[in-house]
């Protein structure tokens, strides 16, 4: 029997209990909205995406090929569009998922208005883009049934086989999909990290990512002056969101580890070492340090700490941080790797400054020799200029390989000379463009990552998309721009934005004015809707 089948006989029964009290309500009515909306609480979502989340990260340990995608999403309308998309012209969303942008949740959703990546706008608006997030992918659920079960109808009016539309029912895919959500650097304390992340679960978000920077002084990954905090300070908040996982019965949440190291060189507090060779130790062994060898060495204020037998002076700045030295990155990348793996963390988010495949790979396989199953969230960031650094790489490639290049502009002195439009035809481009096309399969592939992400494209495409609208609407094309360049668009792409009434819900309405009313319904479709010309 079919789960369509199966739950309009548990209503059929539920109603005729009821004698005739509920004599007004249709059994099959009442089964169809039971069935458009299958995850009741936003726990439920966050339990049954988890689920699918390690799923797929078992299915990559066995076949790096099986990586998985999200885009950035700053509102329920761009994410719901997305996972539409996806499902379209894919026919599933499988390894497919959302990524919630700390900065862009910063940058548009803030009520102060446009913020920079400083974690200043309210950690409320991260839990509520959830939310919307979820009731918009759900929204597409119950429209894509409604017209299946409009379907159903008509082909039962007909007298036809209802088989094949009772299987599509059943077997239904969900558009809901797992969310990875920023809580930036915890936003406070270890107890207000364990308050935030509540939010986030109980609102939908099976995996939080959360940096190793100092809340107070957080700054975006691809910007200066990261600041980061001692290993068990880190190692408290991953504690915090396990907690609150398991409070809330997610007993499968997701944690991401980020570490900014690579281009943080700066750290406000110098950790107690209990025992030689603790993790406190090892992240102090890391300081920039002079020798102290008596008092007259040190400065009023200034502190002198024992190093390897020795005392030695950390190199204190006037804003009173102290800097790590130069080259010591990439360990303490691996440290900060390892240790969040061996605490607790599920995966991986290592920021790097360009997007190069073997850079990351020497991060990774250093971590796997102690961790043989490390794996990473990538973000394949806007910030790179993925154009010029695939240039460069293939440019440079060719010049150790004693290739003729005469016909391209040298960039030593300026690499920028390699972004012009007249070199996007030659084979070189060619080349760079083929790296970047395969960049996430190649290095899911050598460089263990498991997630590929970008951060902020709808943020882009927004700005984009209206520029261009704009640019033809107030100019010499008027109405044209918009026709010729959105609308025409949408039709021959067969988009659901075209029939907009329909996907903000119109249709839905109507059904459900029918259920409730039933003749006396006052509905907004018919012959008189002008969504009948498309």
């Amino acid at each position: 029997m079919s789960q369509y089948q199966t739950q309009l006989d548990h209503f059929s029964s539920l109603c005729q209990s009821q004698g005739k009290t509920w004599q007004s309500i249709s059994p099959e009515y009442a089964s169809r909205m039971h069935l458009q909306n299958r995850f009741k609480t936003g726990l439920d979502i966050a339990k049954y995406t988890a689920k699918v989340m390690r799923e797929d990260m078992a299915a990559y340990d066995a076949d790096s090929s099986q990586y998985t995608q999200s885009l950035g999403c700053w509102h329920g309308f761009t994410a719901q569009q997305m996972m539409m998309a996806v499902k379209r012209h894919n026919k599933t969303t499988k390894r497919s998922y959302v990524y919630l942008s700390g900065w862009m949740v910063a940058a548009l959703r803030s009520e102060f208005g446009p913020l920079p990546d400083q974690s200043m706008h309210e950690k409320t608006a991260v839990p509520a883009l959830i939310e919307e997030i979820y009731t918009f992918l759900k929204q597409a659920d119950a429209r894509e049934l409604d017209h299946l079960y409009k379907e159903l109808d008509a082909a039962k009016t007909k007298g036809q086989d209802t088989t094949e539309i009772l299987s599509k029912i059943d077997n239904f895919e969900t558009h809901v999909v797992p969310i990875i959500a920023d809580i930036d650097a915890g936003f406070g304390n270890e107890e207000a990290t364990y308050l935030l992340a509540k939010q986030m679960i109980e609102a939908g978000a099976c995996a939080i990512q959360i940096e190793n920077q100092v809340s107070d002084a957080k700054q975006c990954g691809h910007q200066a002056g990261k600041v980061t905090v001692p290993h068990e300070d880190f190692l408290a908040k991953i504690n915090a969101v396990r907690y609150a996982f398991l409070e809330l019965g997610v007993e499968d949440g997701v944690i991401v580890a980020r570490t900014d190291s690579l281009g943080a060189s700066l750290t406000q507090k110098v950790p107690v070492s209990k025992a030689a060779g603790d993790l406190a130790s090892q992240y102090t062994s890391y300081l920039d340090t002079t020798p102290v060898t008596s008092a007259a060495d040190l400065q009023e204020g200034e502190m002198a700490i024992k190093l390897d037998g020795e005392l030695q002076k950390p190199v204190r700045l006037d804003n009173g941080l102290y800097q790590f030295r130069a080259g010591t990155e990439k360990d303490r990348v691996v440290l900060d790797c390892v240790t969040s793996l061996q605490s607790g963390a599920d995966l991986l988010w290592i920021e790097t400054e360009k997007p190069n495949i073997e850079q990351i790979a020497e991060l990774v396989n250093r971590v796997r020799e102690q961790v043989p199953n490390a794996k990473l969230v990538y973000n394949n960031s806007p910030s790179f200029n993925w154009t010029l650094k695939f240039r460069e790489q293939v440019y440079q490639q060719w010049q150790e390989q004693g290739k003729d290049l005469s016909a391209y502009p040298n960039p030593s002195a300026d690499a920028k000379v390699l972004m012009a439009p007249e070199l996007d035809a030659t084979e070189l481009a060619t080349e760079a463009d083929l790296l970047v096309q395969n960049f996430q399969r190649d290095s899911a592939r050598e460089a263990g990552i498991f997630h590929h992400l970008i951060t902020l494209p709808t943020y882009h495409t927004a700005a984009l998309s209206t520029d261009i609208l704009a640019e033809g609407y107030f100019g010499d094309a008027g109405m044209l721009a918009y026709v010729r360049d959105v609308q025409r668009q949408e039709i021959r792409r067969e988009q659901a934005s075209v029939k907009h009434q329909d996907l903000a819900g119109s249709n839905i309405g109507d059904t459900h004015k029918e259920y409730f009313s039933g003749e006396n319904a006052l509905k907004a479709g018919g012959e008189a809707n002008t969504m009948n010309q498309f």
